[in-house]
C-alpha cells in the first residue's frame, strides 16, 4: 500500500509544477472524532482554494478562493454534516478536515489539495478505522459470544492482542473457546462481562478500541459466593434480582447445608417481575450460611450462590469498664473495625464521638448507642449497633455511693431486729396474761402480793 502511494505522489510531483506530496498515517476508533491534517506553510495563505477528496468517494469538501464552501453528496445529508473545516483556522493556513462519528467505511486514502497563486500542494492522509464488535451485545449465561477486531483498510504486519478489564486474554482463559487474532469466540459468563479491548501493535505504535459486554442473568448478587452481611436482630433483604425485562418462573431462594432445606417465600415490596428478593424479618444466628437464588427464563435455569454473614456485639465487664467486641460468623473479608459512639442531649440532638479502631474496645462511662462498622478492602461491608447501660460500681466515683447505701441498709436492719425483739416480748407478756386469767384465785393472790410490795416500798421511802 505504501509503495503504491509513493508512486502516486511521484507522478503528481512530476506532472504538477511546484507540487509537493506528503503522506500521513492515522488510525482512529470507530465512533470517535478524527482530524486529518492539512496546513499551508507559505507566509501568506489567503486567498487559497482547498479541495478534500477520498480515493473512492470523490470530493469530500472544498472551498474556493472566494470563500464559498461545498460538501460532497456522500458527506452531506438532512442538514447534518459529519465533516467540516473550522473557519477560525483558515487565516492561519490550517485546512485540516474534521470527521465526526467515524464509520468503518470512512477508512481510506484522503487527499488535500491547496492552490495558492499558481502553487499547488498535495497532502495525503491514510485513515484506518479500528472497530470492535460483539454479537450478541448482551448474551445470556451460557450463550456463545463472537467478538471481532477489524482495521479498515488493513495494516500489513500488525499484531492484534485482546484485553478484558485491563487483563490479557489468551487461549487458556476460562470461557474462551477460539482465539484467532482479530476474532474471538467465548461462552458468556460473569467473568467475561466488562470492557473488551482490542490492541493493534505495529513496530512501537499501539492503537486500541474498546466495547462493553454485559451478560444477562442474575444481577444481584453480582457473582457466585458473594458474602452478604446482616446485623443480629435486624431485618434483612436477601437479594435475588434478574436482568431488567426478565420474567423468570419457578424462582426460589433456599438455604443450603441444613438438615431440612429452608425455603423463603416472603417477597420484597418490589413490583418488578425480575426482582425476586426475599425478606428476613429478624435475623437470628441460625440464618447464617449459604443460600441459592434460582429461576428459569427463556428455557434456561439460572442459579446464583451467596453466603449470609451474621454480625453481633458481645459486652462484658472488666475492671470498671465495659468491653465491646464485634463478632462476625465469617470475618475473612474484614480488614478493619471502626467504633462510633452516638449520644443524644435533652433536646434530642445527635452527636458522634471520636472513632475507635479494633475488634474489641474498652468503654468507660460512655453509655448510649455504640456502632461497630466492619471494613473490607473495597470499603464498608456493614455495621451493627448496641445500647450500653452502665451499672453502679463500674467507676470509682460511684463506689462511695455504694458504701453509703450499705450503711443505710445496716442501720435499717438493726432497727428491724429491735422491733422484732419488742414484738416478741409483747407476745410473751400477752401469753402469760392469758395463762393467769385461767386461775382467778391465783390472780387475786398475785395482785395482793403486788399491792403489799408497793406499800412497803412507799413506807420505806417515807422513813
Amino acid at each position: 500500500m505504501m509503495l503504491v502511494e509513493s508512486v502516486i505522489c511521484g507522478v503528481i510531483f512530476l506532472l504538477t509544477k511546484g507540487a509537493r506530496c506528503e503522506v500521513t498515517e492515522l488510525i482512529a476508533e470507530a465512533g470517535s472524532q478524527v482530524v486529518l491534517p492539512c496546513k499551508c506553510e507559505a507566509s501568506q495563505c489567503d486567498p487559497a482554494a482547498i479541495t478534500w477528496s477520498k480515493n473512492d468517494k470523490g470530493t469530500v469538501w472544498r472551498k474556493q478562493s472566494s470563500g464559498l464552501q461545498y460538501w460532497g453528496s456522500n458527506w452531506f445529508g438532512k442538514g447534518d454534516t459529519r465533516v467540516r473545516c473550522p473557519h477560525s483556522e483558515f487565516a492561519k493556513g490550517d485546512y485540516s478536515l474534521q470527521i465526526n462519528g467515524l464509520k468503518e467505511e470512512d477508512g481510506g486514502l484522503y487527499t488535500c489539495k491547496v492552490e495558492l497563486r499558481g502553487h499547488v500542494t498535495y497532502t495525503k492522509v491514510m485513515l484506518r478505522v479500528l472497530k470492535v464488535s460483539i454479537s450478541p451485545s448482551a448474551p445470556m449465561w451460557g450463550e456463545l459470544v463472537s467478538t471481532q477486531c477489524t482495521l479498515t483498510p488493513r495494516l500489513d504486519g500488525a499484531v492484534v492482542q485482546w484485553m478484558l478489564n485491563s487483563y490479557p486474554l489468551g487461549p487458556k482463559t476460562p470461557g474462551v473457546i477460539n482465539l484467532n487474532e482479530g476474532h474471538l469466540t467465548a461462552k458468556a459468563a460473569d467473568k467475561l462481562a466488562g470492557t473488551w479491548t482490542c490492541l493493534v501493535h505495529k513496530s512501537k505504535n499501539v492503537w486500541q478500541a474498546s466495547v462493553e459486554l454485559s451478560v444477562k442473568g442474575i444481577i444481584q448478587p453480582p457473582k457466585d459466593d458473594t458474602k452478604l452481611y446482616a446485623a443480629l436482630g435486624s431485618p434483612f433483604t436477601m437479594p435475588c434480582v434478574f436482568s431488567p425485562g426478565f420474567s423468570p418462573t419457578r424462582t426460589l431462594v433456599e438455604k443450603l447445608n441444613s438438615r431440612i432445606p429452608q425455603v423463603f417465600n416472603n417477597r420484597s415490596s418490589s413490583s418488578s417481575s425480575w426482582d425476586k428478593s426475599i425478606i428476613i424479618q429478624e435475623v437470628v444466628p441460625e440464618n447464617e450460611g449459604k443460600y441459592t437464588c434460582t429461576g428459569t427464563t427463556k428455557g434456561r435455569r439460572l442459579t446464583r450462590t451467596m453466603h449470609l454473614v451474621v454480625a453481633k456485639i458481645v459486652m462484658s465487664k472488666k475492671k470498671g469498664s465495659m468491653m465491646l467486641s464485634c463478632q462476625l460468623s465469617d470475618s475473612s473479608e474484614v480488614t478493619d473495625y471502626e467504633w462510633v459512639h452516638v449520644s443524644y442531649d435533652i433536646n434530642g440532638t445527635k452527636s458522634v464521638g471520636p472513632i475507635l479502631h479494633g475488634q474489641t474496645v474498652s468503654v468507660k462511662e460512655s453509655g448510649g448507642e455504640w456502632m461497630c462498622r466492619y471494613i473490607g478492602k473495597n470499603g464498608l461491608l456493614g455495621n451493627v449497633t448496641t445500647q450500653v447501660h452502665f451499672m453502679a460500681g463500674l467507676s470509682g466515683e460511684k463506689s462511695s455511693g455504694v458504701s453509703s447505701n450499705t450503711g443505710t441498709v445496716i442501720g435499717l436492719s438493726f432497727l428491724l431486729v429491735i422491733l422484732l425483739l419488742i414484738l416478741a416480748q409483747m407476745y410473751k407478756n400477752h401469753q402469760r396474761r392469758k395463762r393467769i386469767l385461767q386461775y382467778p384465785a391465783l390472780e387475786t393472790i398475785v395482785h395482793t402480793v403486788s399491792n403489799e410490795r408497793e406499800e412497803r416500798e412507799k413506807n420505806r421511802l417515807k422513813e
